[in-house]
């Protein structure tokens, strides 16, 4: 049997297109591949995915671009080394537990609808998006998506999302349907009440295999659960024959990390080190550590821009994440048509896999500034916006919600989720978000009692 993103004739097609984003010369890989490629006959199957995992195998052991290895590190002591020192802000200690509390709901509220928003139509190109919402008037977003009024020919042609895409219609919202967008964020806290906040990689891998169905990840994650199965430990999980290891995953997991440390931005981007690291590499880890510091920082800076300074603050100033947000800042976006800043978006960082880390990141912060703390505009321009829809709107959803606090967000858009999240996760199944929010308090006390802050990167064995 194949298993999606376990086949290894997949793997290797996306790790050759890593391999050049990376700067490695595959030229021979390539024309292997191509080889492979052109057996199509079901005799070839086993023989195809031989040779695709030998190819794999041979890339794994290639040598790493010394200008990759030295502008992208992927261990956290020389992460450190590469940032600037920056004026420590306020931390959530100083924070009224009340305003902690509507904050971090924010977050939790946020973070659902914005992830609901983008359910149905997540994998669907912007044009179809737009030609989805123009059929039953619905254009531009601005509330949920419905099929009431959309052509019976359309809705063959674009059938809503296999995963619980038709449940996330308007009119059949009964509360947060099950996603892995907030099954990760459930699950971190888990790790971190059951850990404290010295955890570690392996305890994130331990919660994985206890806690998190194999066929609810995917990607980079399912990769790297498979790895973690035979004996591969982090970081070697989430690197060895993982072509997905870029991808965004791991940016996805970012938002409990920030919750839990309000006005913290370098704790939260360890936090979040020591999770993406079991899956991802370079840019996937960045994109979990910029997204977690961000959070954290929303607790206590309004500016969006300085709010994503923030996040940058926390990566290599040399890396392709990196470059590729300050290419974003440079956009005049707060003076622009929203529909003409995608236009750039796309002419940047159209090539990339519509999961990828960078494009999806730099929609997301495009979405944030130009929805300049609205959160009905900061989700539905992420959402517009198409590539990894319920990822970008939930992320975006966070960040605002934090801004605004639960008892600001619109009612249009927090109503439908009746306080409750679907899961397959152990334990998790009907979740109410306030009790959420209420765990996520606690776990702030914990992080700020427990935490050896003098010490926070005692060791590279996390």
């Amino acid at each position: 049997m194949i298993v999606r993103y376990l086949d290894f004739v997949e793997r290797l097609e996306f790790e050759l297109i890593q391999r050049e984003d990376e700067g490695n010369d595959i030229s021979p890989e390539k024309l292997k591949f191509q080889a492979i490629q052109q057996r199509t006959e079901l005799q070839f199957a086993t023989k195809n995915q031989t040779e695709a995992e030998q190819i794999l195998k041979q890339l794994s052991s290639m040598a790493v671009p010394v200008e990759l290895a030295r502008n992208e590190p992927n261990n956290i002591h020389e992460i450190k080394k590469s940032l600037v020192p920056k004026e420590q802000l306020p931390t959530g200690a100083e924070l009224d537990q009340t305003d902690l509390y509507n904050a971090i709901l924010g977050g939790w509220l946020g973070r659902a609808g914005g992830c609901l928003l983008g359910k149905p139509i997540e994998r669907y190109h912007r044009t179809i998006i737009r030609e989805i919402l123009e059929s039953n008037d619905a254009w531009p977003l601005d509330n949920y998506f419905t099929q009431v009024g959309m052509p019976q020919e359309l809705l063959q042609k674009y059938p809503w999302k296999r995963r619980l895409g038709f449940e996330s219609l308007r009119e059949n919202i009964q509360c947060m349907p099950e996603d892995d967008d907030l099954n990760f964020t459930m699950l971190n806290l888990h790790i971190l009440e059951t850990n404290g906040p010295e955890f570690t990689s392996e305890n994130v891998a331990e919660a994985w295999l206890k806690k998190l169905p194999v066929y609810e990840v995917f990607t980079a994650e399912r990769v790297a659960y498979n790895n973690l199965l035979n004996g591969i430990s982090p970081p070697d999980s989430g690197e060895y024959l993982n072509p997905f290891r870029e991808w965004i995953g791991a940016q996805i997991r970012a938002d409990l990390w920030g919750y839990v440390c309000p006005g913290n931005p370098e704790q939260a981007a360890e936090f979040a080190w020591r999770d993406a690291r079991m899956t991802h590499t370079r840019t996937g880890i960045y994109g979990e550590m910029f997204f977690a510091a961000v959070i954290a920082g929303a607790f206590v800076e309004y500016d969006i821009r300085k709010l994503i300074q923030l996040g940058l603050d926390q990566v290599p100033s040399g890396s392709r994440f990196s470059r590729a947000i300050k290419t974003v800042l440079d956009i005049p976006i707060e003076a622009s048509d929203w529909e003409a800043v995608v236009d750039q978006l796309y002419d940047l960082f159209g090539h990339y896999h519509w999961v990828h880390t960078i494009n999806n990141a730099a929609l997301t912060v495009a979405s944030l500034i130009h929805g300049a703390g609205d959160y009905a505009r900061t989700i539905t321009n992420a959402v517009m916006g198409g590539w990894d829809t319920d990822c970008n709107g939930a992320t975006a959803g966070s960040i605002v919600g934090i801004l605004q606090g639960a008892k600001a967000l619109p009612e249009k858009w927090i109503q439908p989720l009746n306080n409750q999240i679907r899961s397959s996760l152990g334990g998790f199944d009907r979740s109410k978000i306030t009790d959420l929010a209420q765990r996520a308090v606690e776990a702030v006390k914990r992080v700020n009692t427990e935490s050896d802050s003098s010490n926070l990167t005692r060791s590279d064995d996390y």
